[in-house]
C-alpha cells in the first residue's frame, strides 16, 4: 500500500487575491486578480462555537446527567502583511480608490499607480469580498521535494480591513489586514483551474500539494482555466487544421499588441484572419495576423491601450489547450471590454462604484480609479 511522501510546509512563495462578485464568483477581468510575492505572513485561526453544557444533579447533590455538545467550526479569522505600501492590493482588499497619475506624455502615457485612499467614512471596506490563494516550498530531508514541491493553499472566501496602527517612524510602516473566512462553492477550480479538489472550496480554508506555483509575477493578471474551453482559432486563410499541434500558450501584451507564443509552430502567416476566443478580453475577438516569429503571433487589438499594456503585460499566463483552425470564419468574434473607467479628478462627482462603497455593486462598471488632473506634458 502507497503511503504519502511527508513534507513540511517551509517559507512562503506567492500569494494571488481574487475579486468576487456578489455571488461569490471569481472575477477575471483586468484589474480583478492581484498577484505577488511581497508578503510578509498570512496568518489564519480556526474559530469555534462551543457546544453547549448540560448539567444535572439530583436531590443528594450527585450529577445524575451529563452532556458537552461538541464545539464546531464558525469561521477563520485571518491576517495578511505585506512588505511595502501597495495601493493596487490595498485597493483589491479593502477598498477605497486607487490613485494613478501620467509619468511619460499626453502622446506618451505612462500612467502608474502612485497612491490609495481609504475607504469613506460609513463605507464597508470589503465589499464583496475576495479570495486568497498561497503558495509555500513543500521541503523534505532539508531540501525542496522533487515531486509536488508546492503546497496551494486557498481561503475561498475572505473579508478584510486593514487594521493595526500605522506609525510613520525611523521604521517600517505596518502594512497589515484582517478579517474572516468562510467556505465558497463558487470558488470551484479557481481562476487557472489547478485547484482540483472544488469540493472543498466550500470549507473556510484547504490545503494541497501542487507541482506549481506563481513565481516571478507582480501585479494584475487575467487567467485563463485548464479545465475548460481551449483556445479556439478559426481562420479563412491559413493552411490545412491537420498541421496545428500546439498545445500550450502564453499570452502577453505590448503597446496595442497582442502576442500568443505556443509550444510549436502554429503554421499561420501574416495576413490571416483568426478568431481568438478563451484567452482574455483585452485579446479575444477577429483579429489580423501582423507578424509572425517563430512560435509567436502578434496581432493589433483594439481593445489594448498602451496604458493597460503597461499595467496588465503579461495579460494571461500559460496553460495546456489546443488550437484549432477551420477553413471559414463561422463565428462571431467574442466581446471586448474596457476593463476601467477613469474619473477625473476635474469632474467633481464624488460618487464611484468602488469595492467597498456602500452600494457597491459587483455587475456593474467598476470605476476604482482617479487619475491625476496634472498636465503630461
Amino acid at each position: 500500500m502507497a503511503t504519502q511522501e511527508y513534507a513540511a510546509s517551509i517559507q512562503g512563495v506567492s500569494i494571488r487575491v481574487t475579486r468576487l462578485d456578489a455571488a461569490g464568483n471569481l472575477m477575471n477581468e483586468p484589474g480583478d486578480s492581484y498577484t505577488t510575492s511581497a508578503f510578509m505572513r498570512i496568518s489564519f485561526t480556526p474559530e469555534y462555537e462551543e457546544g453547549d453544557e448540560i448539567t444535572e444533579k439530583g436531590a443528594n447533590g450527585v450529577v445524575c446527567v451529563t452532556y458537552k455538545a461538541p464545539d464546531t467550526l464558525k469561521r477563520i479569522t485571518m491576517e495578511l502583511a505585506i512588505c511595502e505600501p501597495d495601493p493596487e492590493l490595498s485597493a483589491l482588499l479593502s477598498g477605497g480608490l486607487l490613485l494613478r497619475k501620467n509619468l511619460g506624455t499626453s502622446t506618451a502615457p505612462n500612467t502608474k499607480s502612485i497612491g490609495w485612499a481609504a475607504p469613506g467614512v460609513g463605507d464597508d471596506p470589503a465589499g464583496n469580498g475576495v479570495a486568497i490563494e498561497a503558495w509555500s516550498h513543500a521541503v523534505k530531508d532539508g531540501k525542496k521535494t522533487a515531486i509536488l514541491p508546492y503546497f496551494h493553499w486557498i481561503f475561498p472566501f475572505v473579508k478584510m480591513r486593514q487594521s493595526g496602527d500605522r506609525v510613520i517612524e525611523n521604521g517600517l510602516l505596518a502594512n497589515t489586514f484582517e478579517g474572516y473566512g468562510l467556505g465558497n462553492a463558487s470558488f470551484k477550480s479557481g481562476l487557472d483551474g489547478r485547484w482540483e479538489f472544488p469540493v472543498a472550496a466550500e470549507r473556510p480554508y484547504a490545503y494541497a500539494r501542487t507541482d506549481w506555483a506563481p513565481t516571478g509575477l507582480n501585479g494584475f493578471y487575467t487567467w485563463s482555466d485548464n479545465s475548460t474551453d481551449p483556445v479556439v482559432f478559426t481562420s479563412s486563410t491559413a493552411s490545412d487544421p491537420s498541421t496545428i499541434t500546439v498545445d500550450s500558450y502564453f499570452a502577453t501584451v505590448s503597446d496595442t499588441t497582442g502576442n500568443l507564443t505556443f509550444s510549436a509552430s502554429p503554421s499561420l502567416q501574416i495576413g490571416d484572419k483568426i478568431l481568438v476566443q478563451n484567452v482574455s478580453s483585452v485579446l479575444n475577438g477577429e483579429q489580423t495576423v501582423t507578424a509572425v516569429a517563430s512560435n509567436t503571433v502578434s496581432f493589433t487589438s483594439s481593445s489594448i491601450s498602451a496604458d493597460i499594456a503597461t499595467a496588465l503585460s503579461p495579460s494571461s499566463v500559460g496553460r495546456s489547450a489546443r488550437v484549432q483552425v477551420v477553413d471559414s470564419v463561422t463565428e462571431a468574434p467574442a466581446a471586448t471590454a474596457v476593463p476601467v473607467t477613469s474619473i477625473p479628478s476635474t469632474t467633481g462627482d464624488d460618487s464611484y462604484n468602488v469595492p467597498g462603497n456602500m452600494n457597491y455593486n459587483a455587475d456593474n462598471g467598476i470605476d476604482n480609479i482617479i487619475v491625476s488632473n496634472e498636465s503630461a506634458e
